[in-house]
This record gives structure tokens, sequence and C-alpha cells, in this order.
């Protein structure tokens, strides 16, 4: 009997080194306690005037916007809104914008075109809301707008996935010049429980469709779907939030500095390169 207990809870618990790594990569991405892209706007940007609206709708909780300096540049910060109460968590539907939250992402991404200033992106959500409301008001037209205009913005941009990047709700925010990862990171065209839900009709099955996947930050980098993978304090951001900070104040100052040596016209023509190349890969029969 307590053999059988054993094993019961061994299936439900299994050990550390038996949990697949792209799994373990999962949890880190989704800890609660991880910092969220507007922990790190207000700490790695000086005063942020946040921009409201979208001028058509309505002003998405989800999703923050607003004008801001970095190291003496005037730059323009947009991150996805999570909340960390469950009140909050409600409000900004965990995370996932409405169309209206991606029509002032692009409305942002407009004025700052017309001022000159770059674009910081920063993402951590499963995808977009999928509510019928959202899909009434054109969610997908959103974010094919949004890919759209990116690709031609005439701005150097930067999106930096910290979190969970899902789907073309996160892609909505990274077709930019550099597209930068956490290495505790996803980035992935369906959450593991969707795809094991499809594939195997079993959600439970989730670690083995996160190993399939291929969407931890090294087999994306691989893939050439991002342009550098960001270290992280041991154990994952949560443990050194500003730790974190520092790390990726690092490199989006190096990025940065690299897109702003060069013509505009330059960055645009290598941005459409490489989205029109991106993830290729070949298979022997």
């Amino acid at each position: 009997m307590a053999e059988h207990e054993a094993g019961r809870l061994a299936h439900m618990h299994p050990p550390a080194e038996s949990v697949p790594e792209a799994w373990r990569k999962t949890e880190l991405a989704r800890h609660p306690q991880r910092p969220y892209p507007m922990d790190y706007i207000q700490a790695l940007f000086t005063d942020f005037s946040e921009i409201h609206g979208d001028r058509a709708f309505g002003d998405d909780a989800a999703m923050s916007c607003g004008m801001a300096w970095f190291h003496g540049e005037p730059v323009m910060a947009i991150g996805n809104l999570k909340g960390r109460t469950l009140k909050d968590r409600v409000a900004r539907k965990f995370g996932s914008p409405d169309p209206e939250g991606y029509r002032k992402a692009l409305r942002a991404m407009k004025i700052a075109e017309k001022f000159n200033r770059p674009v910081f992106t920063f993402i951590d959500l499963a995808g977009a809301y999928p509510g019928i409301g959202a899909e009434e008001r054109g969610q997908g037209e959103a974010i094919a707008r949004n890919l759209l205009e990116m690709s031609r913005l005439r701005v150097p941009t930067i999106a930096t996935i910290t979190g969970e990047g899902g789907s073309g709700g996160a892609l909505a925010l990274a077709v930019t010049d550099r597209v930068l990862m956490q290495e505790n990171a996803i980035y992935s065209v369906i959450s593991p429980e969707g795809c094991a839900s499809i594939m195997w009709k079993d959600a439970g099955k989730k670690q083995q469709a996160a190993a399939a996947l291929k969407y931890t930050a090294g087999d994306v980098r691989a893939l050439g779907c991002v342009d550098d993978v960001l270290p992280e304090p041991e154990g994952g951001s949560q443990n050194d939030p500003a730790a974190a900070v520092a790390m990726l104040d690092e490199k989006l100052q190096y990025h940065l500095g690299e897109l702003l040596a060069q013509p505009i016209d330059r960055l645009l023509e290598e941005r459409y390169r490489k989205f029109r190349n991106i993830a290729q890969f070949y298979t022997t029969a």
C-alpha cells in the first residue's frame, strides 16, 4: 500500500531531473514574481509619460505606452500589463491585450516616428485576448496592421521578450530591428497546453509539447527568430530583479547604439530581409 502511494505521488510530482528542460524554462517564464514589462520600463527609463487610448474605441488596461528617456536619448516605451493582484489581473485580462491595445501601441509608435524617437517594446503575454468582443472589434486586423506598420517604421526598434511571448499577440509588438529574449523566457506560436490539446487531445501532455515546440531561448535563437539571448541572475530574474534590470540595461544600450549608427534606409532593408527569411530550416529524407 505504501509503495503504491509513493508511486502515485512520484507520478504527480516527478523528480526535478525528469522534468524536461523546456518545461522548467516555461515555469520560470511564468513565475508569479518574475519582473513584468512595466517593472522593467519603470526601472530602465526616466520621465515616463503615458499615452492613453486608441482614438477609436477605448483605453486598453492591458497595454501601456509612453514617452520616456533612456540614458539621455528620448524614446518611446511600450509594454503589456499583467497586474500582481487578482483584481488587477482580471482588469488587465491577465496581460492579453484587446485590439484597442494594439491600436494604442501603434498610435504610440507612429508618434515616435513623427518625432524620430526609437521604440522599445517589452513583451510578456500568452497571446492576444480571444474574447468575442475582441474578435468583433477586429483583433486579427489590429494585429495584422501592427505587423505591416512595424515592418516599415522609420525609427530604430527593439523588442524584448521578458516572459512568455505567445502567438500573434506577441509578434504584433516584435517586428523590430532587434528582437531580444531573456534566457528563461519562451517564444512560441502556441502555448504547450494548447499544443497538447490539439496534437494529443490531452492538455496534460504539456511537458511533451513544450519539448516539441522548441520555444526556449536557445532553440529560438538557432532558428533566427531572435537576435540576442540575454543572461539572467541564477535561478531566474525573480531571484534578483535589480541584477536582471542591470543585465538588460547593458544589452539595450549596446543594441540601440548599433542601430543609431546606421542610416534608417539600411535598417529598413535589413529588417525586411530578416523577417522574410526568418525561421527557415531544411530536412533531408
